[in-house]
């Protein structure tokens, strides 16, 4: 038996939501567990829960607030897990915290798509210098040898572009806040 369209969009609705503002969620929940693994853990719980209920969620809303009650929820049950941990905030703590760190998490997502922008405006060469040096498993000596610099050029170069880097974010967002 095949899915009705109306069925076939809402799932690909929730696919495209989810993806986009996934890292997002996850930040939210990190600022709210004390550890990154258990984090994953109900993250991956709040998925199947946003799944469960997305046609209670209504189109035109902010989806990761709606999201980041469920992740909410989510915290609260496993707290009783965290129960033994030696760093556990009572509820009132967090229920204090929490709007604080979906602010945050916006401001942080609002930071990385601005340095997506900013990188774009690089000099390829540049571009890939970083890149290589933040990629998985490399340092600054794989990013020097791929560049073709120096190790002492690439340390150089790396701490221009990181100025350039910051002064270009700051700058974006000083723009998107005034408009």
């Amino acid at each position: 038996m095949s899915a009705v369209p109306n069925e076939i969009e809402s799932r690909q609705r929730l696919v495209s939501l989810w993806t986009r503002h996934q890292r997002q969620i996850f930040g939210y929940i990190l600022a709210l567990i004390p550890s990154r693994h258990d984090a994953d853990d109900i993250l991956q719980e709040t998925g199947l829960v946003v799944c469960s209920k997305f046609d209670d969620f209504v189109e035109g809303t902010d989806f990761v607030a709606w999201a980041c009650q469920i992740a909410w929820w989510q915290v609260r049950s496993a707290r009783q897990k965290f129960a033994r941990s030696k760093v556990i905030f009572d509820n009132d703590v967090l229920e204090a915290a929490a709007p604080q760190f979906a602010l945050m998490a916006r401001e942080v997502d609002a930071r990385h798509e601005a340095l997506g922008n900013c990188l774009q405006k690089l000099h390829a060469r540049d571009r890939e210098l970083v890149l290589t040096r933040y990629e998985r498993g490399h340092g600054v000596e794989e990013a020097a040898k791929r560049s073709g610099r120096t190790m002492e050029a690439a340390y150089r170069a790396l701490n221009r572009i990181r100025k350039l880097l910051a002064d270009c974010v700051t700058y974006q967002l000083s723009q998107e806040g005034a408009q």
